[in-house]
């Protein structure tokens, strides 16, 4: 499932954006300020942030160099009233995939946000995956560290490709039992994801890189930033 982080602390055009970007297989995160959206990032696997500039507790730009050190690939969107070069500049230079100036249509909006989504989802299945001295091809089948190869379940795979796909980003139990076990299932006994992480650990020597957040779920771990 897709999930949309809006941080936006006018409440009438955050409002308005979660009603144009509602859909099918999405959650949209509406958000206020940047203490909120700390909090929300930790929690959800988040695909896409709107991002406005000027919130009441810090500015936009500077958490956005936040957002790219945590995750470079995944996009972020500017909502910005200021259209002046510098400005546009400096959000593009910070690492921002996009931007879009107030007033503005939302049908516009629509259409940026899901070719972004887009980009971001071709990018990562056309893509093998290096992190320091892992290689992950996805769409081969094909793991490695230190180049040494790896045999991982299809289940194993599943639960790698989210984890590597949200790096830095804690993902509940819940939501990686609902993405993992999609054949129907409808009872998954409780210790599978748990039996599931523990080989997948071993398997890649990934102690240090797959850890557990007590009370939410796992996350895969950035060493290097």
């Amino acid at each position: 499932m897709e999930q949309i982080l809006i941080i936006e602390d006018d409440i009438g055009l955050n409002q308005g954006l979660c009603r144009a970007l509602k859909a099918e297989n999405r959650q949209v995160i509406s958000c206020l300020n940047l203490k909120s959206a700390r909090e929300q990032l930790v929690c959800f696997s988040v695909s896409l942030v709107l991002l406005d500039i000027n919130l009441p507790d810090g500015s936009g730009l500077d958490f956005l160099h936040e957002l790219k050190e945590n995750d470079k690939n995944r996009p972020v969107i500017l909502l910005t009233a200021n259209d002046t070069d510098m400005d546009i500049v400096g959000g593009l230079e910070q690492g921002a995939d996009d931007y879009i100036t107030k007033p503005f249509s939302l049908s516009i909006l629509r259409a940026r946000v899901n070719t972004q989504l887009r980009k971001n989802t071709t990018y990562f299945n056309t893509k093998t995956v290096y992190i320091d001295d892992f290689r992950f091809d996805f769409d081969q089948m094909k793991f490695s560290r230190n180049g040494i190869g790896v045999e991982l379940s299809k289940t194993e795979q599943k639960l790698l490709r989210l984890l590597v796909e949200n790096q830095g980003n804690a993902i509940s139990r819940g939501d990686l039992v609902d993405r993992i076990w999609t054949d129907g299932a409808e009872y998954v006994d409780e210790n599978a994801l748990s039996v599931t992480v523990k080989r997948l650990r071993d398997k890649l020597d990934a102690q240090d890189y797959i850890q557990t957040v007590y009370g939410i779920g796992y996350i895969w771990v950035r060493k290097n930033g």
